[in-house]
């Protein structure tokens, strides 16, 4: 890969890996627990997924096969008398009739526990003022498949853990419950709940209990992204729910197939555009159907789903980016929203400017949003020119003296020729007289810096730190454009030679995968930590700046902010022209993630 490539690509690895969209963060730790159970609610069975902690097993005794140990137990029951003991009195699965369903022991086998990603542990949990608990250290834990079979459709199923004498667990389990394909909740701490079962559309399965509801929205949310240039709607739809607008002629009830996966996710996006009614300052401006994509939730995280693949009907949700191109930002947005239903009485909302988001909830009687400009301390962030301190700008030579001294030279040479020869030199007098006016005057204009004087002795650790913050902001704010005219005229300012050319040439490439789901990312700060100036043994007249900073960025998509920081050790190579300062090289020696996986709701 070519050091253009790889300085733009480091530019944007902040944000290219994955999106984070979670509308709220679980500080449970219940992910950590020691015991983990994934309930996966079946149209004929209940499927349960158990990991028990080595240090419990004592209370999960009824799993252990009969094999695991070096000899007989006297009088310890059999396989199916175990199974009938572990269904009635340890992890229990009741029917709204009261029945309590039967278990299989399909697979019990040692293993290790399942690392799951859990960016909060150690930190205070905002509710409880408590660390929040990581994962045991001893990972070994006796993995076990379940299932409970049922007949017909229970409305609802009862899930009790163990409980002591008290009606209290005796393990913490930490759990998700699936319905269907749809995730009803994610990691929670078992206690006895009952989950009320929509057959039709599990999507409004939930539980009894409030802190066991679903938190990660309705099928339908509507956000508007006011930023400096542009103006985003973005949208984020169930398919399900979008069956009572857009007949998707869908092969099946459960699935969209891999062939259909391009033309539904096409229909969502067309339907939207046709009905756009943003308003920005009074007037329509042209919708850009900037991106359209299945997008696939998860706990701390989604993913854009951009090959065609077979997607569950069920939990299949598509994102619908819709950007309007504005001159600078602007001052009054307003938009209307129409689709409501008997399942969708209410609609998520958000607006989104540089302080921050607003939200806000939709309803038949109060469907529109309005967004004014109060933000009256707010500059657009801009690119500008980093002068060159006179002290570092060489020699100035003004080429319109020089030019009236080097004619004066051949006059002088014929007005000592005409003496010698006793001709008039008057008129020849009168022109030398007129450069040397000439020379004088012109000594301020035209003038050419010759040399430099920007030497790392006369470059001191402080000029370093201001020149390469002042440029590597002007590279990120470059990016900020959506026009690739801007973009490259952005860059001409803060960046030169073959360097510009390339950078814009890989930036066009890239969107390409932006299109795609790649995020559309902005660097918010840049803060240098250390610079050590020397001149370039590559270039004459530049200075080498070897230098480590970190950058900070934000992607903000459907209402959520993704933030990540990077830290960079990089030589950049600067250099004078025409009287400011621009990168002409750079090499990247390493780069380091300070918090991957970081992430946080946007409330």
């Amino acid at each position: 890969m070519s050091l253009e490539c790889r300085f733009f690509l480091f530019l944007f690895a902040l944000f290219l890996p994955t999106i984070a969209c979670a509308d709220w963060i679980n500080f449970s730790g219940a992910e950590n627990a020691p015991n983990i159970a994934e309930i996966y609610v079946e149209k004929d069975r209940v499927r349960i997924q158990i990991e028990v902690f080595v240090e419990d097993l004592d209370i999960f005794e009824e799993l252990i096969p009969a094999d695991f140990f070096s000899k007989p137990v006297p009088g310890r029951p059999g396989l199916k008398k175990r199974q009938q003991m572990f269904a009635e009195n340890v992890l229990q699965v009741i029917t709204d009739q009261g029945k309590k369903l039967a278990v299989t022991f399909d697979l019990v086998e040692p293993r290790l526990r399942v690392v799951r990603p859990s960016p909060f542990a150690g930190l205070i949990s905002p509710y409880t003022r408590r660390p929040i608990p990581g994962p045991p250290e001893d990972k070994r834990v006796l993995y076990a498949e379940l299932s409970y079979p049922f007949e017909g459709q229970p409305k609802t199923l009862k899930f009790v853990p163990p409980l002591d004498e008290n009606g209290l667990p005796k393990a913490s389990i930490g759990f998700l419950c699936n319905h269907g394909g749809v995730t009803v909740v994610d990691f929670r701490a078992l206690v006895p709940a009952v989950l009320n079962l929509d057959w039709d559309d599990p999507w409004y399965s939930e539980f009894d209990k409030k802190s066991m509801q679903r938190k990660i929205g309705s099928g339908m949310r509507t956000f508007l992204y006011i930023e400096p240039f542009e103006v985003r709607n973005e949208i984020l739809v169930r398919i399900k729910d979008m069956m009572t607008w857009v007949d998707f002629d869908l092969k099946g009830d459960d699935y969209i197939e891999e062939d259909e996966f391009n033309r539904v996710r096409e229909q969502v996006g067309q339907f939207f555009l046709d009905r756009e009614n943003v308003l920005i300052d009074g007037k329509r401006l042209k919708p850009i159907l900037d991106r359209t994509s299945f997008v696939e939730s998860s706990m701390l995280r989604s993913r854009f789903i951009d090959a065609p693949e077979r997607v569950r009907l069920n939990s299949a949700m598509v994102g619908v980016i819709i950007t309007y191109l504005t001159d600078g930002i602007a001052q009054e947005v307003t938009t209307e929203w129409d689709l409501f239903s008997e399942r969708i009485p209410k609609v998520t909302a958000r607006m989104t400017d540089p302080v921050g988001p607003f939200p806000y909830d939709l309803e038949p009687d109060d469907n529109v949003l309005h967004w004014t400009n109060y933000l009256k301390n707010y500059t657009i962030p801009t690119v500008e020119k980093i002068n060159v301190a006179e002290q570092h700008q060489g020699i100035p030579v003004p080429m319109g003296s020089v030019a009236c001294i080097v004619l004066i030279i051949p006059l002088a040479w014929g007005v000592l020729r005409r003496k010698k020869e006793g001709r008039p030199v008057k008129p020849l007098l009168w022109m030398v007289g007129l450069l040397v006016v000439g020379a004088l005057v012109l000594i301020p204009a035209f003038q050419v810096q010759i040399g430099n004087n920007a030497r790392a002795s006369q470059f001191s650790t402080e000029d370093g730190q201001a020149v390469l913050d002042s440029l590597l902001k002007n590279v990120y704010r470059s990016f900020d454009f959506r026009d690739e005219e801007d973009v490259y005229d952005k860059l001409a300012v803060c960046v030169s030679g073959d360097l510009l050319a390339d950078l814009y040439l890989e930036q066009r490439k890239s969107l390409v995968v932006e299109q795609a789901g790649g995020a559309q990312a902005k660097v918010e700060h840049v803060a240098i930590e250390n610079v050590t100036v020397n001149e370039s043994t590559k270039y004459d007249g530049a200075l080498d700046l070897r230098a480590q900073w970190t950058a900070l960025g934000q992607v903000g998509h459907w209402g959520h902010i993704h933030t990540r920081q990077n830290r960079y050790d990089a030589i950049v190579t600067i250099k004078p022209v025409e009287g400011s300062w621009k990168i002409i090289d750079l090499d990247l020696l390493e780069e380091t993630r300070i918090d991957p996986s970081v992430s946080r709701s946007a409330k």
